[in-house]
């Protein structure tokens, strides 16, 4: 395994725009390589706070390109705005280890608020609650910390143990950086690209699943330190999958989560 820093937090900032990673970011079929839920975060906190950020502006969409395995190495961390405007804006951000090709690229839309100016509607059913909810045992990973130690899960229903949907709650156990209150958005964001792996339809013993993308859409600001992620998975015989999840807090439904999926089977 590559060393790293062990830190209480995914991220310990070396610089306005680079961070290191601690082995809480470590993933479960790679020791040298991150979760993507982390660097997901990662790189909508660096919209959130790129220069001239306006504070009107709010995160509704992100859709994430996974071009390769993020390494558990110093990540420098790039934006611009690909659209400015009134009422709706594009920024991309890009993530790359040091000396090395960017690896996970993120474009967000963001669109100006105005609280209280038009009625609230959030369609959808509740799920129940994490009070409600047991905690289940992860699946078998072969070091002893990293993002699955990291994240409290509960299940209201399914496991990771068994094949089919699956409804999860999800909690950070630690900040996404060093130091730094963790904000509403990233609890999400780092729960999100656990989809696929909560509602597994195959096997992984006999079967990889990997997304190559992650696209999250949000027709409200999260609120308190669960996600839930209420997720089915769909496989087509050659090879190619999808992962949805209804994205909740204690709240209510908060939007979804999509992953595409390349699926084979191991070796």
């Amino acid at each position: 395994m590559t060393p790293v820093p062990e830190a209480e937090a995914f991220y310990v900032r070396e610089a306005a725009d680079r961070f290191s990673p601690t082995v809480s970011t470590r993933g479960p079929w790679d020791a040298n390589s991150q979760h993507a839920g982390p660097p997901a975060a990662l790189l909508a906190l660096a919209v959130d706070e790129r220069p001239g950020a306006r504070p009107d502006m709010r995160i509704t969409r992100l859709t994430y390109e996974i071009t390769r395995p993020v390494p558990i190495r110093p990540l420098t961390v790039t934006t611009r705005v690909l659209r400015a405007g009134r009422s709706v804006e594009l920024v991309e951000a890009v993530i790359a280890p040091d000396g090395g090709p960017e690896v996970m690229r993120a474009t967000a839309l963001l669109m100006k608020t105005v609280p209280g100016s038009v009625p609230e509607v959030s369609p959808g059913r509740r799920v129940p609650g994490p009070e409600a909810a047991p905690a289940k045992a992860f699946f078998p990973v072969p070091w002893d910390q990293g993002y699955h130690t990291a994240m409290e899960v509960r299940f209201a229903a399914g496991s990771f143990l068994e094949a089919g949907p699956a409804t999860a709650w999800m909690r950070m156990r630690v900040p996404l950086v060093a130091g730094e209150e963790i904000k509403p958005l990233s609890r999400v964001l780092t729960a999100a690209d656990s989809g696929n792996g909560v509602s597994a339809a195959l096997d992984f013993h006999r079967y990889v699943f990997v997304n190559a993308d992650l696209t999250v859409s949000l027709h409200r600001h999260p609120e308190g330190e669960w996600v839930c992620l209420d997720a089915r998975t769909m496989v087509d015989g050659a090879g190619i999958g999808l992962a949805e999840s209804a994205l909740h807090d204690e709240k209510g439904p908060l939007g979804r989560g999509t992953q595409s999926l390349y699926v084979a089977a191991r070796g």
